[in-house]
This record gives C-alpha cells, structure tokens and sequence, in this order.
C-alpha cells in the first residue's frame, strides 16, 4: 500500500494497493493531464530522484522548492513570526535534509495553503512537524488525503494568531487564499516590507512575469479568465490589509515594493480588459 503522488499536480492520495485511474484535480478544467497521459510516483521515490533548494528572502522568510522542477513547480514559504513557524503553501518533496533543517529553525507550528493545486503532500509534512494544516471549506472537495490533521475555516478571514491572517480572496478556487503577515520588530516583515506588512499570494494573485503587474485567472494553463465581478470582490477582500511586499508562488515572482498599489492598478487594468473598455 502506498500514498501515490501525481506527477502533472503533485497531489498524494489516500493509501492504495495501486495508482488511481485518474487524477481528479488534473481532470477538471483549471489543470490538465499531460499528452503522455498521468503518471504516479511517491514520496520515497521522489526522496530519490529530487531534493530541495532554498532562498532567505529576509531573515524570517525563506523559500523552499523542488530541484529538478516537480509537477506545477511552485514554492512554498517558511515564515518565522513572533509566535512561530509557518509553512505556506506546500511542495511535494519532503526529504531527510528538509525535515532536520526546518526543525533546526524551529519546526513548523502550522500549515496553511492558498488552493488545491498546492496542497500536493500536505498531510505527510504536517506528520513530520506534528501541526495543523489551515485549509479554507470552500475546497473541501479536493482534499485527496484526509487526515485528522487538517482543520476547516470558513468566513472571509482566519487568525492563525496575532499578526498572521488568512484571507478569502475566491477567484481561482473558491476558497482561494492568501496570507497576511503584519510587521514585526525584528526582521521578518519588517526587512522586505519595510514595516508595512507582506501578502503571500500564491497564485491567487499571480504576479507577472515583469514583476510589475499581477493578474487573476480561473485556469493558468487552460487561459479561462476570471470575471470582473470575481477580480473586483478580490480587491474588496484586501482593501482592509496594509502591505508592501507580496510574494507569488515562484521563486523569482515578487513585487518588491509598493505591492498593494500595484494590486489596485492591476485589477483596474484587468476590469477594463475583460469588460472591453481599455480605450484602444
């Protein structure tokens, strides 16, 4: 028996005898099953063929990914608050070096993801560091592994705990998320975002490739725009939360600065697109 992993998303399933007949978040319309066709792997395969990298983007903020690139290639963040560590978003490979680095710098106290495309081996990480994973019930259909460990929040903002807020943007599932780290007095926050609060978005918001820009999508592979009634109740969402750097779900993808300004232009732009009114 073992908990296969897809290899086009990165979800793990419940424990099986074989792989499933299919994946069911590369089946709906926002991903996509590859022209081979799906594939499977697991976490003790993927231990041997990948490993992870890591960037500190600030002294309380580090980044984590798969190298070579797995399934969607995003990820995840460490953030290390005042209260404790938390994972946002989630990859899928979960090697020995990982577990004893992040437990050298305090562990994990709580998970928290932006969608089901990155909830990937969620559970397993969860297991390793003995802590909850903050999922919004509005996805609840796509948990592939339920567990004990994972908890339920609904309404249109969750505390983990003082300074750290998550957010219901909707959008590109509708219980899209993003988190909301407010400034601290050490590092953290305070280095990138000068004090004013950063926004990790997944790509609930995804920030462009020139890194001035974000845009709002149903489907990223598959180019199905979101409404502008969806994008507008997005930016209603973030209206309340001041913040002034915002990292996408890339390595590379930040707005370094300025970040909710480029948020309101962005979703100006995107409105105007999308209801035909950009004055060509």
């Amino acid at each position: 028996m073992a908990h296969f992993i897809c290899t086009a998303c990165g979800m793990q399933y419940a424990e099986s005898e074989k792989p499933p007949a299919q994946c069911a978040i590369c089946e709906e319309e926002r991903q996509y099953v590859p022209p081979r066709g799906q594939s499977w792997t697991t976490l003790d395969a993927l231990a041997q063929s990948h490993t992870n990298t890591w960037r500190e983007y600030d002294a309380g903020l580090l980044g984590i990914g798969s190298t070579p690139h797995f399934a969607i290639g995003q990820r995840a963040l460490l953030l290390r608050t005042d209260k404790g560590n938390v994972l946002w978003d989630c990859i899928a490979t979960l090697d020995a070096a990982t577990v004893t680095a992040i437990k050298g710098l305090g562990g994990i106290q709580a998970i928290a993801i932006s969608h089901p495309h990155f909830y990937t081996t969620m559970v397993e990480w969860a297991q390793r560091f003995d802590c909850r994973i903050h999922l919004n019930a509005a996805d609840k259909a796509w948990i592939m592994r339920p567990d004990p460990a994972i908890s339920l929040w609904e309404g249109d903002t969750f505390k983990l705990w003082h300074g750290v807020t998550l957010i219901r943007c909707g959008g590109h599932f509708e219980g899209g998320t993003v988190l909301h780290w407010q400034e601290k007095k050490n590092g953290g926050a305070n280095g990138r975002g000068q004090g004013k609060g950063i926004v990790c978005s997944g790509d609930t918001l995804t920030v462009a490739t020139d890194r001035k820009w974000l845009s709002f999508m149903r489907s990223y592979p598959n180019f199905i725009p979101l409404s502008a009634r969806e994008v507008g109740h997005i930016g209603r969402a973030m209206a309340p939360f001041s913040f002034d750097v915002l990292y996408g779900h890339y390595f590379d993808r930040v707005i370094a600065k300025e970040a909710k300004a480029v948020l309101e232009k962005s979703i100006a732009r995107y409105v105007a697109a999308v209801e035909g009114k950009r004055g060509y």
